[in-house]
């Protein structure tokens, strides 16, 4: 027979070994809160890609006549999506270059683009409405000695250019080979440098190229911003298109 103190040092054992009891878990004792769900935003009726920059201000009073508020396009925020839920558009506001992709990829159903964009590219789109905003010419520009100036020697025209497809195919129209100088930006600085004899570029006013001692040479065709509509998107939303390509013609 185990003496009392035995006794007492196999308790105490035996209680470091019992395994304390768990609280039990803070969710388990309080009920699960149900989820309370967002309220899903409005299926808008058209979405409409449009150019961000400078011509936005021009749009945007042009869309008044449409019934949408202004302030929808012009708030001073980087929201790239933005609803009116008055009018039941949608806008995007993309980079230029972008707006006719998700038009035909059918990520927006109609947009405005500059035609020049839509010339340089071949897309699967149609282009129901000139807006007559955003007027400017493509142009051959260069040296002021050069324009008019038949050229005698046997390599091709060097031309620098972000349009190299018109460019191409203005001058293989009049049957001349040209070597084209990809260039994004700043394109009056390559005849200057020697870079390219002539440019192929945009041109408003001529101020820029004034200001770089340039001249306009000739004319390729006129620019201005259209509205582009993706095809299923015209055969299943033709009323609703319709109605704004008839607002914004006004």
């Amino acid at each position: 027979m185990a003496s009392p103190r035995v006794k007492r040092a196999r308790k105490a054992v035996a209680r470091k070994k019992a395994p304390k009891a768990k609280a039990p878990a803070r969710a388990e004792r309080s009920a699960a809160r149900p989820a309370v769900p967002l309220p899903a935003a409005p299926t808008p009726e058209l979405v409409v890609a449009i150019p961000k920059g400078r011509v936005l201000k021009t749009l945007a009073q042009r869309f008044v006549r449409a019934g949408i508020d202004p302030g929808v396009l012009l708030a001073d925020d980087r929201t790239l999506v933005r609803d009116d839920p008055r009018s039941g558009l949608r806008f995007l506001l993309l980079k230029p270059d972008d707006v006719p992709t998700y038009v035909e990829y059918g990520s927006a159903d109609v947009g405005v683009v500059g035609r020049d964009i839509l010339l340089e590219r071949e897309y699967d789109l149609y282009a129901p409405l000139d807006l007559g905003i955003g007027r400017c010419r493509l142009a051959v520009a260069g040296k002021p000695e050069d324009k008019g100036k038949r050229r005698d020697s046997a390599s091709p025209l060097r031309v620098a250019t972000k349009f190299a497809t018109l460019a191409r195919r203005h001058y293989l129209a009049r049957g001349e080979q040209v070597d084209i100088v990809y260039v994004q930006g700043s394109v009056e600085l390559a005849p200057i440098l020697g870079l390219s004899d002539v440019i192929v570029d945009l041109v408003e006013s001529g101020e820029t190229l004034r200001q770089n001692g340039l001249v306009e040479h000739e004319t390729i065709c006129e620019i201005s911003s259209v509205i582009i509509a993706n095809r299923v998107a015209l055969k299943l939303k033709r009323e609703r298109i319709s109605r704004l390509l008839e607002a914004l013609a006004l």
